[in-house]
């Protein structure tokens, strides 16, 4: 039996093995892509953690915030100096009452920075315009820390 007649005979296993190949190589990209994209996540959420206990608040989970946040700050990163987001943060600095007995407070600037924090690092293009609207806010130190 001839080499090309063997080679002509048997094409399919050829080209089976020409697929496999190739599918192969598609599913190991897309792995990369994923192990790539979850080492991303868990390295801003790491940072996240970490400037969260230098502010002396405890460390929080980093699992929750790789899901939350993900690469790209979902929706904090969205539009954190437009009307709907400051509208939200007004109310909730509030005195925690419903309907006609809700009052504005002076609201904790620590918790302002934590969300400058959560910007800086998931999307520091849009800090500079968060900035800005906080300095339409009056806060101060106004939580009382536990020593």
């Amino acid at each position: 039996m001839s080499p090309t007649r063997f080679a002509s005979e048997h094409k399919w296993i050829y080209v089976g093995a020409i697929v496999l190949l190739v599918a192969l190589a598609i599913i190991g990209i897309i792995q990369y892509e994923s192990v790539k994209t979850g080492n991303e996540a868990a390295k801003k959420a790491n940072q996240l953690a970490d400037a969260a206990e230098e502010a002396g608040y405890p460390r929080p989970d980093t699992e929750t915030i790789e899901r939350a946040l993900g690469t790209d700050g979902g929706t904090v990163c969205e539009d954190p100096a437009g009307a709907l987001a400051s509208a939200l943060w007004k109310i909730n600095v509030s005195n925690g009452a419903a309907f006609v007995g809700q009052r504005p407070v002076i609201g904790d600037a620590r918790a302002l920075r934590a969300e400058a924090e959560i910007l800086k690092i998931y999307c520091p293009d849009k800090l500079d315009t968060f900035k800005d609207k906080l300095d339409d806010l009056k806060t101060d130190d106004t939580v009382r820390r536990n020593a």
